[in-house]
């Protein structure tokens, strides 16, 4: 999804997303963007199954039995 940072109001980046609709997100999650930038929001599956195997390693660790 492409959302493009409408401006800055204090902590807040203000994200317009597809649908013309706003949404206020904290602006550290965007730092060195202007307004006016589009930000593309992807999902990495890739990543999110390494992250889910090495927790799953983790519990098992810590809850043997």
């Amino acid at each position: 999804m492409k959302v493009t940072i409408d401006r800055f109001e204090g902590e807040f980046a203000i994200i317009e997303l597809p649908d013309m609709t706003f949404i206020d997100v904290p602006k550290i999650l965007f730092v060195g963007a202007k307004e006016g930038d589009v930000i593309n929001i992807s999902i990495d599956k890739s990543e999110t199954e390494i992250r889910e195997n090495r927790i799953k390693g983790l519990m098992s660790e810590l809850f043997k039995d």
